[in-house]
């Protein structure tokens, strides 16, 4: 049983005591010891329903630590873990259920409704748990290149694909992971980050457990909770989204607080607005960016703090075990400071899209991930993300990269936040188009953001046109959601011409 495997029992036996899960919600605490105690009654709940490697176990709760010993308890049994968006319609959830195919959806209390509705065997958590006992495993065949998660795409592009992770692709990314950054037993972790989501899963959480330090889990984010948490519970590092960031910088918390246990906050999931680390940097706290993508990792490269305190926005160098490159539009390796596509090699790449050959050999090519993200390396080889090859704008003939136009807007003092895409236009081809939010309503603003857009921007990289909304519309993770942009500029130029 002992293999690759089984990881989580060997660090068990080496530290039984530590305390290897918090429920920040609940204040339960598991150990090493009480974590695969939590595993085994799993395992032999599906022993008993006779389930076969390879068969499909889908997820759907809010963020608990129970979840990690189904987890575990799948890997061992040959199982595929699936977790899904529990945000998503019911109609959503049912494509994902008939593309899978599971032969039992787990849910929590809050979701029991919702999976009446489905016609699959449903079991709600808090049940298999009553009345195990110890039992002796009976081992399945397996292989580190043997599937251990899908987890789906947010379909922000079309439907959601399954994203197939074998135990090497998870393991080697937590391997890298602690070996890159410096991981150990005395790292905590705060995770709010959903459990359906990589960065929930691969991106601290499963790094720290192999490592023997302590995650704690929280599912609702109220940025003031999370900041007390982070103190609490004496973190070392987590992991948030640029707008959790903003939130967490707009309360009263942290104008008071420091946090003497964090060695850094850690930004993923998209951009981060330069705007976010020079606060961060005015408060005297440690702040720096990731890349990764549910294909990949999600961990690719590693940057010290403070390093990136001098080079906001870059990612820095890969980790130790992986590869990077990017390609130019003529398929030739960019020089320095050439924007270019990011590929990624590695054993932490992903293994396939589920039911989905097609997307899988347009993604992989002789093992390397093609990203679609734009990077570009500086003369000291360290790495930056431009943005979304699908979102590069041509507007008259000129690239305009969405995230250099966005980086200027919200340095202007009243723009909170801003999302750049392009829209159809007979005269350009494309025009930079802008959404933004205010933290003051100014009457002819548009006017004046246009101005000083200009001070520093070529004047092809201007927004032709600015909306200004109340919220950015968000994906589940908090990315904002550039395809619901896209609607919102079409309904209003369609009510135009009508």
């Amino acid at each position: 049983m002992f293999t690759e495997q089984a990881w989580i029992y060997k660090r068990a036996a080496l530290s039984p005591t530590k305390t290897a899960l918090i429920d920040s919600n609940s204040g339960e605490q598991w150990t090493y010891k009480t974590l695969t105690d939590h595993i085994s009654k799993w395992v032999q709940h599906f022993q008993e329903k006779q389930y076969v490697k390879g068969d499909r176990i889908v997820i759907l709760s809010q963020n608990r630590i129970e979840l990690f010993a189904i987890l575990f308890a799948c890997g061992l049994k040959g199982l595929l873990y699936v977790p899904l968006n529990f945000r998503l319609s019911v109609s959503e959830l049912k494509y994902i259920l008939n593309d899978c195919e599971p032969v039992l959806v787990i849910h929590d209390e809050e979701h029991q409704a919702i999976c009446s509705k489905f016609e699959k065997e449903c079991l709600l958590i808090s049940d298999v748990l009553e009345g195990r006992t110890e039992f002796p495993f009976s081992k399945s065949e397996w292989s580190s290149s043997d599937p251990w998660l899908i987890i789906y795409t947010g379909g922000t592009t079309g439907k959601p694909k399954g994203v197939v992770l074998s135990f090497d692709a998870v393991n080697w990314n937590a391997i890298n992971t602690i070996v890159s950054w410096g991981l150990s037993e005395v790292d905590c972790t705060l995770n709010y980050m959903p459990m359906f989501h990589t960065g929930g899963l691969n991106a601290l959480c499963l790094p720290i457990l192999m490592a023997g330090g302590t995650v704690v889990t929280g599912s609702r984010f109220n940025a003031e909770v999370a900041l007390m948490a982070l103190n609490t519970y004496k973190t070392t590092m987590s992991l948030f989204v640029p707008t959790m960031y903003q939130a967490m910088l707009e309360t009263d918390y942290i104008k008071r607080a420091t946090f003497p246990t964090v060695k850094a906050f850690l930004s993923g999931g998209a951009p981060c607005p330069k705007t976010i680390y020079n606060q961060f940097e005015e408060k005297g706290i440690l702040f720096k960016e990731g890349y990764g993508l549910t294909e990949a990792g999600p961990n690719n490269f590693f940057i010290h703090p403070q390093r990136a305190s001098k080079k906001k926005g870059s990612v820095g160098k890969c980790m130790q075990f992986n590869e990077v490159k990017i390609i130019n539009k003529f398929g030739e390796l960019c020089k320095e400071n050439e924007i270019g596509e990011l590929y990624i090699f590695g054993k932490h790449v992903f293994t396939k899209y589920w039911n989905n050959e097609a997307e899988t050999n347009l993604a992989k090519v002789n093992g390397w991930l093609k990203t679609g993200d734009l990077a570009m390396f500086d003369d000291d080889g360290d790495y930056y993300i431009v943005g979304r090859k699908k979102e590069m704008i041509i507007s008259g003939g000129e690239n305009v990269y969405p995230q250099e136009v966005e980086q200027c807007l919200v340095l202007h003092p009243n723009i909170r936040e801003a999302a750049v895409i392009g829209l159809e236009d007979d005269k350009w081809g494309e025009s930079v188009t802008a959404f933004i939010t205010c933290k003051e309503s100014i009457v002819s603003f548009e006017e004046e953001v246009i101005i000083y857009c200009k001070k520093s921007l070529g004047s092809y990289k201007v927004p032709k046109k600015i909306f200004i909304l109340q919220e950015l519309p968000r994906t589940d993770v908090g990315k904002i959601d550039k395809k619901r942009l896209q609607q919102l500029a079409f309904n209003e130029k369609k009510s135009e011409i009508c």
